[in-house]
């Protein structure tokens, strides 16, 4: 990410993540602790406790009863946010298609971790991927610094679009990890985000509404149709909100996608959060070395940009996918399945190798990106892919 001239802190993700929301100084926070990122509202707390926002804190017994304050401090007109990870996300579920059916802003930060079982703290994206479709956007962020700028744009995203969105950082690798971050003075936060203006409000006695109503066969398509119709606006809006963060502070930080050495690559591969950084780096060392690499970093997963995917991976010859999940279709992991699916309709398209790795946390480093590049290029000189997916860093 290109940043100007501006001054710098020292934060771990979950601190990054805690700063911005004192900044947006949102008028509820409902949340339950859950590692890794009990640390975040932990952090928020004491900002509370020293008068420094004006938030309503709201303490829940449940990550189920966290979610549902969020939904009815939003349909109150209230800006919202909470945070959470792994289990206590897989304990909203229900509760997180009732938010986006009601059209409802509300952001939720994610500190990436595995689901049970076995029961494992350290990070993968199973936890999120796993509500993928619930009519939510997420974004994947790389570092600290992306997940700051990240969950401003959130605020503002999600209100726009009246669609709630979470915002994903790497369990212990990002949400514990110390970087720089570029922070923007609290006045600009608060210049860009603006107050909520909501299309209506629980608490408006003049103009009563109703929420959450039965709808059976005979409107219920029309409605997940019209609700369809948001996420489609909503590629406009990420596009739009993020455009202007860049204009107005001088500030990179990527909309869908982070192109790394792609104009001219043979072989790309395809990856989300913290990863991409270790990519990098095997890139340069390749493109040191005179070979045509690259890194196609997916910071967008829903609504997911399969026209920008089609533009940049139409000339690629060989494609690799990363995904820290597993869907169990024995077909690879989620975004190598979607990608696939939207590339299959170009007339000219790259061959697709699948990758699992990093799951529950296991490492993935230097000689790790390495190998996947080593793979792709044998692909490439066959020209044919023989196995539907590869794990790597897999004992044997």
């Amino acid at each position: 990410m290109k940043v100007e001239t501006r001054k710098f802190v020292a934060k771990t993700g979950n601190e990054a993540a805690a700063f911005a929301m004192k900044q947006i100084n949102p008028d509820v926070v409902a949340a339950y602790p859950i590692t890794p990122s009990s640390e975040i509202v932990m952090i928020f707390s004491k900002y509370v406790a020293d008068g420094e926002v004006d938030t309503e804190f709201i303490p829940v017994e449940s990550e189920h009863s966290a979610i549902s304050v969020c939904i009815g401090a939003s349909a109150s007109g209230a800006r919202v946010i909470t945070a959470t990870s792994s289990q206590g996300l897989a304990l909203m579920h229900e509760i997180l298609y009732i938010a986006s059916s009601m059209r409802l802003p509300i952001v939720m930060i994610v500190g990436n971790r595995a689901l049970s079982g076995p029961l494992n703290i350290h990070c993968d994206h199973s936890d999120t991927m796993g509500s993928r479709d619930c009519g939510w956007i997420q974004m994947y962020c790389e570092n600290a610094n992306e997940v700051y700028h990240t969950i401003i744009n959130a605020v503002r995203i999600s209100e726009e679009a009246n669609l709630p969105c979470m915002v994903m950082m790497d369990g212990f690798i990002v949400t514990h990890g110390m970087e720089k971050v570029f922070v923007l003075e609290d006045e600009e936060v608060k210049s860009f985000i603006g107050k909520r203006k909501p299309l209506y409000s629980l608490l408006d006695v003049e103009k009563p509404i109703t929420l959450g109503s039965l709808t059976l066969f005979d409107y219920y398509l029309e409605y997940k149709r019209n609700q369809l119709e948001g996420v489609i606006k909503a590629k406009k809006i990420i596009n739009d909100v993020f455009e202007e963060y860049r204009a107005r502070f001088g500030i990179n930080v990527p909309s869908f996608v982070e192109e790394y050495n792609i104009e001219d690559a043979e072989i790309v591969v395809v990856v989300m959060s913290s990863a991409a950084g270790t990519f990098k780096e095997v890139v340069d060392e390749l493109r040191n070395k005179g070979e045509k690499v690259g890194v196609l970093r997916l910071k967008v997963m829903r609504p997911f940009p399969y026209e920008i995917l089609r533009e940049k991976l139409t000339n690629v010859k060989v494609v690799g996918v990363m995904d820290r999940a597993e869907t169990f279709s024995t077909m690879g992991g989620p975004l190598s399945i979607e990608l696939r699916a939207a590339l299959y309709p170009l007339s000219k398209r790259p061959l697709v190798q699948s990758f699992v790795f990093g799951l529950g946390g296991r490492e993935f480093g230097i000689e790790d990106a390495m190998k996947v590049f080593d793979i792709l290029k044998d692909i490439g000189m066959k020209n044919k892919i023989t196995e539907e997916y590869i794990y790597i860093g897999l004992r044997e």
